[in-house]
């Protein structure tokens, strides 16, 4: 029986960005199910704070040259990959001047969000999904992580809903607390409106006048995981009115299993042995 692949995709990961809950989850999950047999890959942003030379990331020429279109501007993009310390699982990183050369992750010194955070989210789920495409690799399940992956969702069942390689794949999303909803700019719908969607295709992820992405990303996805033990707005409300498979996190001692346990699930009888 052919192994399992799971693609994830995330904003941060230990040991590439400081240790916070995403990162450090997201640091030890890839190992785990790479240990239990599944087929691993990573995607993150190459964010100015990771050091290419203490990390050994090189630059992957087949993968780099295309261009991401953000709200009618061109931007390249560069693949550089990594592999994880002590295991033989890459982790590629989506590099770009314009957007991740800066070395904080979300705001500036003084702590004030980026204003382009907005296109920053697009690139960056718009260039995991072409990157996906490049590699010739489907994944059986995509699991994305953090507010920065919430686009993905809707873009593979929305603006690439006719591509084969994510016929089969079962996309999950794990929310995080942040801060993100309430600040970005009231043009983000059009700045996401990639590949002609409409913004009939965005609604969902505006409540009561207000940016909700865990709303859209939970519409969109195959199943909805509440990544933190701790509260996260009105995620809990989401779940609970939710008719997908759901994953709470609660105890940071079993998640692992607890993860692997609804991968299991997700893809049924089709696991690794």
């Amino acid at each position: 029986m052919s192994k399992k692949r799971v693609l994830f995709v995330t904003q941060e990961m230990s040991p590439y960005t400081d240790s916070n809950e995403i990162s450090d989850l997201v640091g030890k999950l890839p190992l785990h199910m790479y240990s239990k047999g599944y087929e691993v890959r990573v995607l993150m942003p190459r964010f100015g704070l990771i050091n290419e030379r203490r990390h050994r990331l090189h630059e992957v020429v087949r993968l780099s040259g295309m261009n991401i279109i953000v709200d009618d501007d061109d931007y390249p993009l560069i693949i550089k990959v990594a592999s994880l310390p002590g295991a033989r699982l890459q982790v590629y990183f989506l590099d770009n001047d314009e957007f991740f050369k800066r070395k904080n992750l979300f705001n500036d010194d003084e702590g004030t969000p980026y204003e382009d955070n907005a296109e920053r989210m697009v690139f960056f789920c718009k260039g995991v999904i072409e990157t996906v495409r490049k590699f010739g690799w489907p994944p059986d399940i995509i699991h994305c992580h953090g507010w920065m992956t919430s686009m993905i969702p809707m873009f593979i069942r929305q603006a690439y809903k006719s591509d084969p390689v994510f016929h089969e794949t079962q996309i999950l999303y794990s929310a995080y607390p942040h801060e993100m909803n309430g600040l970005l700019q009231d043009n983000f719908i059009s700045k996401a409106s990639i590949n002609n969607l409409s913004k009939k295709d965005l609604d969902i992820f505006v409540s009561e006048g207000n940016i909700s992405l865990e709303r859209g990303a939970f519409a969109y996805a195959d199943a909805c995981i509440k990544g933190s033990v701790t509260s996260i707005g009105d995620v809990d409300t989401l779940l609970d009115e939710s008719n997908k498979p759901v994953l709470r996190v609660e105890d940071e001692a079993t998640y692992l299993n607890d993860h692997l346990e609804f991968y299991k699930m997700l893809t049924q009888k089709n696991v690794p042995t």
